[in-house]
C-alpha cells in the first residue's frame, strides 16, 4: 500500500509541475514567442518585429518566460538574446505545432 501512496504522491507533484508549465503556455504571446525560439535563438527586436507584440507587451511576456527558467539570455552589445531553455517546453511546443500548425 505504501508503493501507491508513493506513486500517487509523484502524480500530484508531476501534475502541479505540468499545469504550472501549461499556465505559463496559456497566454497567446508566450506560446508564440516560445514557438519562435523552439526554431531558433532571437533578440528581442527579431522578436517584436516578427510577431508584432508592441515592446512593453513583450519585455512583460519575457520577464515571466525568464522567471518560470523556460528561457536563457545572452546579451551581445546592446542586444539581449532569447532562447528555450526547458526541454519540457520545448517538448509541448513540438506537440501543440504537430497538432495545430504543421500542414
Amino acid at each position: 500500500m505504501k508503493s501507491v501512496s508513493l506513486e500517487l504522491t509523484q502524480m500530484q507533484s508531476s501534475a502541479e509541475q505540468a499545469c504550472k508549465l501549461m499556465k505559463v503556455l496559456y497566454n497567446p504571446d508566450r506560446l508564440m514567442i516560445l514557438c519562435q525560439l523552439s526554431k531558433q535563438e532571437m533578440c528581442v527586436s527579431e522578436i517584436e518585429s516578427t510577431l508584432g507584440i508592441m515592446q512593453p507587451t513583450l519585455s512583460q511576456q519575457l520577464t515571466v518566460l525568464r522567471e518560470e527558467n523556460l528561457v536563457d539570455t545572452r546579451r551581445e552589445g546592446k542586444n539581449i538574446f532569447y532562447q528555450v531553455k526547458s526541454s519540457k517546453a520545448l517538448a509541448v511546443i513540438e506537440v501543440l505545432y504537430e497538432q495545430y500548425c504543421k500542414q
